[in-house]
């Protein structure tokens, strides 16, 4: 049994240091880096919520050479910002093969500290689930959650199999709960847009809404407590006490329903609005706008 755990143990090391050649530090906040990953030569891959400015910023590399860095885009909903830098022939990390993620394999994150250099965590994924639509409006293809911990500047590492293959990277910024995965097959979606164009662009209403129950108790709809002045909603009549029941005819009954119908395809396209107005039914056409925000 003892030749076992010493197998075990010098297995996971091995791929805490197989994974940790491909992590790095981030240096774009004050006091503490944070952790990123190498996506593909040149480009890394980091949690948006730690990188706390836009110029001066530097990455920190397994050799402990300081490299500057330039932030290509960012996207808050789905917490992902991409730096671009030159990290000489450093290998960038290995994914694991899709389709095989279950709860209960062992999870490790891996980041990568100034002072500690390579720092590793253990844990299980406690669940897989989805899509997933994160509280600041993006979407996740899948729900990946860590029980492992997430220690200081680990957002943004790297969430690797027992073999030190790349299932996501690290966010404490989507949960108060647990550390999530951001999933591979997102960070590849949202990091080839971020590239091209600097941003993720979704929609926008320019609306601020309540969950309300209409009469009789069996629907739900959501009343407009406020419309920007000026914005989309306010531009095509939607007035403060309307109640949406539906766009483009499907019911909506929360805030998750409308962020699911703005995605990057509503911005500059008609919505037809279904509303309860003064007790009786309406529609307004709305042109959903892009969604202000940092990413910009």
């Amino acid at each position: 049994m003892e030749q076992g755990l010493t197998d075990l143990s010098n297995a996971i090391a091995g791929a805490v240091a197989k994974a940790g050649g491909a992590v790095v530090a981030v240096n774009a906040r004050q006091r503490m880096a944070s952790s990123g990953v190498l996506w593909r030569p040149g480009v890394i891959v980091t949690a948006e919520h730690t990188v706390r400015r836009d110029e001066e910023l530097t990455v920190t590399l397994a050799s402990g050479s300081t490299v500057p860095a330039t932030l290509a885009g960012r996207d808050a909903g789905t917490d992902l910002a991409v730096l671009q830098a030159d990290c000489g022939d450093l290998a960038a990390i290995e994914p694991a093969p899709a389709g095989e993620l279950r709860a209960g394999q062992i999870a490790l994150v891996v980041g990568r500290g100034i002072e500690t250099g390579v720092n590793a965590s253990m844990g299980v994924v406690s669940a897989v689930a989805g899509p997933w639509r994160t509280w600041r409006g993006g979407m996740l293809d899948r729900f990946i959650r860590l029980d492992a911990s997430l220690y200081p500047g680990s957002s943004g590492g790297a969430v690797v199999n027992a073999e030190g293959r790349a299932i996501g990277i690290a966010t404490g910024g989507l949960s108060r709960i647990a550390g999530i995965a951001i999933p591979l097959s997102t960070v590849g979606r949202v990091a080839e847009q971020l590239l091209a164009t600097g941003r993720v662009s979704r929609g926008y209403l320019g609306v601020g809404l309540q969950p309300v129950m209409l009469s009789g108790g069996r629907t739900r709809g959501l009343i407009a407590l406020s419309v920007e002045p000026g914005g989309p909603a306010d531009q095509a009549g939607l007035l403060v006490g309307d109640i949406i029941t539906g766009i483009d005819g499907k019911a909506v009954a929360d805030t998750d329903d409308v962020q699911a119908a703005l995605g990057t395809e509503a911005v500059g396209r008609k919505l037809e609005l279904s509303l309860v107005r003064g007790g009786a039914p309406a529609t307004v056409a709305v042109t959903a706008g892009e969604r202000p925000g940092r990413e910009g």
